[in-house]
């Protein structure tokens, strides 16, 4: 049974893998045998992460809302690898403020860096595992897609979206033995949230309301996206995996 998790032999993408819970995912994917490429805006921290993670398999440094750059990430991979077996998106950005201060180009900056690059660096990718009749597509959603909070209506909105998008990728999908599953995260710890996380009503507020009492340690992300990158959710799609402790499963 364990063979089915085994990621050996297998090239991942994981976006926004410097830190944060794409670092977590980057780990666990290299973990289970994955050889894993590394991405993120700050090359030299991207070049110490390449040293501390066995099995890496490099870095690409570019930002996931520029197309061009997009493809021209691609068209390396390609070249260099020649195929891309897991994507992993997960880079995007959460500025919070409230909704009669945000404005337009507020408003399409988190769109397009939360949905839009989803969806270009989805169809990328799939353009490279159609041809082998296989591929994992594994989107890092938030808990902020099936619930909301004041202050960060562009987020909750492109995380909402995020869930139609992978099922509509699903289904398109399907045929070519690809597969597309959502991530959703409740409170976990990293540099996005540290803020919150320091503040201690807002931080006794998620202890609260979790049933589980705490918030998420980003390892325990490890586990359920090396499920979805593996064989083991040969026959999911289409699905949105919550991992929040409870906390949208409570009233």
């Amino acid at each position: 049974m364990t063979a089915n998790f085994d990621l050996t032999g297998r090239l991942a993408l994981v976006t926004g893998s410097s830190r944060g819970l794409g670092w977590a995912i980057a780990r666990g994917l290299a973990g289970a045998g994955a050889s894993v490429l590394l991405h993120g805006r700050d090359t030299v921290l991207l070049a110490e992460r390449v040293k501390e993670l066995p099995g890496a398999a490099g870095s690409l440094a570019f930002d996931v809302t520029d197309t061009g750059a997009t493809r021209d990430a691609f068209a390396r991979i390609e070249a260099e690898h020649g195929r891309l077996d897991i994507l992993v998106n997960n880079a995007g950005v959460i500025p919070r403020k409230p909704l009669l201060e945000t404005t337009d180009d507020d408003w399409a900056s988190v769109i397009d860096s939360n949905l839009s690059a989803y969806f270009r660096m989805s169809r990328e990718a799939a353009r490279l595992m159609v041809p082998a009749k296989r591929g994992r597509i594994i989107m890092v959603s938030s808990i902020l897609g099936l619930i909301a909070r004041p202050g960060v209506p562009g987020y909750v909105t492109a995380k909402a979206g995020l869930h139609g998008m992978t099922r509509a990728l699903a289904v398109e999908l399907a045929p070519h033995g690809i597969t597309v599953n959502a991530l959703s995260p409740g409170f976990f710890p990293t540099d996005a949230t540290d803020v919150l996380h320091k503040n201690p009503d807002f931080n006794a507020m998620v202890v609260r309301r979790a049933p589980m009492g705490r918030w998420g340690n980003p390892p325990e992300l490890e586990g359920p996206a090396v499920f979805l990158a593996s064989d083991a959710s040969s026959y999911m799609t289409g699905h949105v995996l919550v991992v929040d402790g409870g906390t949208t499963a409570a009233l």
